[in-house]
């Protein structure tokens, strides 16, 4: 058995058509497989950055054009009974001919395919070329062949296995891609190989148990044998002449067991299977790591409604997640380091779960592995998004082929814990005015109710299966009743102010965010605007949100004093985003015991863009971020409104109760005790408690001159509670001393105020753009410093990193 990787000595040309420019046509560039077509035409100097101002709709005919990969190989012929051309993806409606013999046609990103070439691979040199159709094309063709069904955007990604956002969303480009975007080798074989490996990894007790699902492609009626080994347990079983499949189970004494970040360890069990003709020789091997762990969905009611909890190793987890999108438009542009670094930015921020949202795609082996290795729970989307999607071939064919694909590949990784059947398209299909549009077609229902269920029961009953986000649980129910099931908070962004949060008391909230421009050195990067303005053009492309930048006025106009210049909107619109989710997180986090979880949308972008992100499309983190990471914490304190008055809630996703005296002061801006009060705190492990506050501390004198301060010494994070919306607030002058001193690989700001500094927040990027500060949205009463760390390639000015635009705070908006 052998592998020969055909990577090298690729080259692209695009199809004559009327769309193709003059400097591309009858033009062949050297290609990079695995790539894509933009990639390469970026990397030949024959396009502009697409991310960079608008060039985006200067390489909208790629799109719309076919392509052509061509490449030559050397193969020596040998004894093998099969020599496989595997491709891993192909993106997307393609073509490929070996030595002028067509082998095969595809039509599905995400799956991945192999054709048998040996008859047609020649001893020496081999011509292979991939040609790639207009995926508009085939999409529209489609389209007006089935007929048109109804979606969230005026593109027919619903009508192609592809990458749905690749044809643009409401925070991302369109850049419709092809190309060869995942390995494509060689595979030479004898006897048998292994086609498949599925481990099931369930719990007995405190044993452990692994049924080892295997399935073998065979060109010989020959007995075969299967033999597995992990934790130092080995089996083995053997496959009598004709049989394809086999199962070999091993249990696993007491073995270290794999948990969620902040519930234990990530123990992880390598697992090797190997196969072998009857005479004893390895025909072909398989090897992974494996996580001994239980994953239970319970959606028992209860006199609430319909809960949605998910327990590890029976321990309930409450779900402190974010929503994934592809890191990426060009998906071979992420690289594990990159990946990394993001998951290292979600735990930075005490995020637990990762949705891989339904719009994208199934990610890499990185992706999962690192996911694994960090504790961070996954919750995977089948790939449908906002639309109705058709059932008829096809597409249910492709459907259920790539369904049983990506079950398998991903069925070794402990941290994948759920499987939804698609974003949105149920409530689609109920709320969008979609079913008159259909009438009658197909829209996806049987995908998600059986279809997709079928096949994760069959393949994989060790995870749960959800069918839709939002999902109540049953028809009968509204899929989007909070009190059942999951639901989606949009109304707040769309239409509403961000204070309705907490009007809900959902089970578990799969969807929630709220909008902000990227960090200013990305801005800089992506726009060539002058004056940088939130309407100047480049800005007003890099907003895909419908009507994006009014619902980012009316956030403003409800919170905050008005900007003076752009500098100003830059920081109230990013501390707007963090205002309006660390409240919606608070809040819901202090109904635990009925809300069970919480997922942000979103953690990352795709490009640079104004968007619900924490982190931007240069990896930088927003404000929002490092309110995540306050609202996540293990332990919260927080003020919340209770029954016509003020409480004091504290929360506790440690493993360890909490114990602490706390207190809890209403003073004025100048720091002056109004009333005060103290508590002791005992909260279990995973729990909360709310504690009612006196009459006294919950009515001020003066609303627009104080402030609740609860405090529980250094065990958790300080909680404030303003009683007037800042644009009401009788701010003072903001007054700081700051100092600047070097420190290892950075500077040190020290700031202490003179009088109050609303959300003082440092923009080290303004500077230098590979600075970033540890903290931001820091409030400080006269008197009290703060200390930010500010890591930089060189050291920047001391008084340009303690002045405006730089070091910003509320209150210094109204000195001018």
């Amino acid at each position: 058995m052998s592998r020969q990787a055909l990577y090298d000595g690729w080259t692209l040309r695009a199809a004559p058509g009327a769309q193709v420019p003059v400097a591309v046509a009858d033009r062949s560039v050297p290609a990079t497989v695995p790539g894509c077509v933009h990639t390469d035409l970026l990397d030949a100097g024959l396009i502009a950055d697409p991310y960079l101002d608008d060039n985006e709709h200067a390489v909208a005919w790629i799109g719309h054009t076919d392509w052509v990969y061509q490449t030559s190989f050397v193969h020596r012929a040998g004894d093998d009974d099969r020599v496989d051309l595997v491709c891993a993806g192909l993106d997307t409606v393609a073509t490929l001919t070996l030595n002028g013999v067509e082998v095969g046609r595809t039509a599905n990103m995400h799956r991945g395919y192999r054709f048998d070439v040996r008859p047609l691979l020649r001893d020496g040199a081999n011509d292979l070329v991939v040609r790639f159709d207009s995926a508009y094309r085939y999409a529209e063709a489609q389209q007006e062949r089935l007929g048109d069904r109804p979606n969230a955007y005026p593109e027919p990604f619903h009508f192609i296995r592809k990458m749905a956002c690749n044809f643009g969303w409401d925070w991302g480009p369109t850049l419709v891609t092809a190309g060869i975007w995942q390995e494509i080798s060689l595979h030479a074989w004898s006897t048998a190989r292994l086609a498949t490996v599925r481990p099931l990894v369930t719990m007995d007790g405190r044993d452990g148990r692994v049924e080892v699902h295997v399935d073998i492609e065979r060109v010989a009626d020959v007995p075969l044998t299967v033999r597995a080994a992990v934790a130092g347990v080995r089996a083995e079983v053997v496959v009598p002449a004709g049989q394809r499949t086999a199962v070999l189970a091993l249990t696993v004494r007491e073995p270290a067991l794999w948990w969620p970040r902040g519930y234990g360890d990530q123990a992880r069990h390598p697992i090797e299977v190997t196969l072998h003709a009857p005479g004893g020789d390895t025909l072909d091997s398989w090897s992974h790591r494996i996580g001994f762990r239980t994953v239970r969905l319970d959606t028992t009611p209860d006199e609430h409604g319909t809960p949605f909890v998910l327990s590890v190793n029976d321990v309930p987890v409450f779900v402190r997640g974010v929503n994934w999108i592809p890191d990426d438009v060009f998906p071979t542009r992420i690289t594990r380091g990159r990946l990394a670094e993001r998951f290292d930015q979600a735990t930075a921020a005490n995020v637990n779960l990762l949705r891989v949202w339904g719009g994208g795609r199934y990610e890499s082996a990185d992706f999962y592995d690192l996911a694994d290795e960090r504790g961070l729970l996954v919750q995977q989307d089948f790939l449908f998004a906002c639309a109705a999607y058709p059932e008829e071939e096809p597409f249910g064919t492709e459907v259920a082929a790539e369904a049983t694909e990506q079950v398998t590949r991903l069925a070794p990784y402990p941290s994948l814990v759920l499987w939804t059947g698609n974003n949105e398209n149920i409530w689609g299909w109920h709320d969008w005015d979609w079913q008159q549009d259909l009438d009658g077609r197909t829209w996806g229902r049987g995908y998600y109710l059986d279809v997709l269920p079928r096949i994760v029961g069959e393949l994989d009953p060790t995870r749960p299966y959800w069918p839709g986000s939002p999902w109540s649980g049953t028809e009968a129910i509204h899929p989007n009743d909070p009190a059942h099931g999951t639901t989606h908070i949009w109304d707040v962004w769309n239409t509403d102010d961000y204070t309705r949060y907490r009007q809900y008391v959902p089970r578990f909230v799969a969807e929630f965010g709220y909008q902000a421009p990227p960090a200013y050195a990305t801005l800089r990067r992506a726009l060539s605007d002058e004056p940088l303005a939130h309407d100047s053009p480049g800005m007003a492309h890099h907003q895909k949100a419908a009507d994006g930048d009014a619902k980012l006025q009316r956030g403003l106009d409800a919170h905050l004093p008005a900007p003076a210049d752009f500098d100003d909107w830059h920081y109230l619109t990013q501390l707007n985003q963090a205002r309006a989710i660390q409240l919606g997180v608070e809040h819901f986090r202090s109904h635990r015991g009925v809300c069970a979880g919480t997922i942000v949308w979103q953690l990352n972008d795709c490009w640079p863009v104004t968007s619900w992100s924490a982190v931007d499309g240069d990896g930088r983190r927003k404000p929002l971020w490092y309110a995540l990471r306050h609202a996540y914490a293990d332990r919260l304190l927080t003020v919340q409104p209770r029954d016509g008055g003020l409480a004091l809630v504290a929360v506790n996703d440690g493993g360890t109760p909490w114990r602490a005296s706390a207190s809890v002061t209403r003073c004025t801006l100048t720091g002056a005790p109004r009333a005060k009060t103290s508590v002791d705190l005992d909260v279990p492990a995973y729990s909360s408690v709310v504690l009612a506050l006196p009459a006294d501390l919950a009515r001020p004198d003066d609303g627009r001159r104080e402030v609740l301060v609860a405090e529980a010494g250094g065990t958790a994070e300080r909680a404030l509670w303003f009683f007037a919306e800042d644009r009401e607030v009788d701010w003072p002058a903001a007054a700081w001393d700051a100092t600047v001193e070097p420190a290892d690989g950075g500077q040190r700001v020290r700031v202490t105020a003179r009088t109050v500094l609303r959300d003082l927040t440092l923009f080290p990027d303004r500077l230098d753009p590979t600075a970033s500060a540890d903290k931001a949205l820091v409030t400080l009463l006269p008197g009290e410093s703060t200390t930010f760390t500010v890591r930089a390639d060189t050291a920047l000015d001391p008084a340009a990193l303690t002045g405006r635009p730089v070091l910003r705070c509320v209150n210094d908006i109204r000195q001018r």
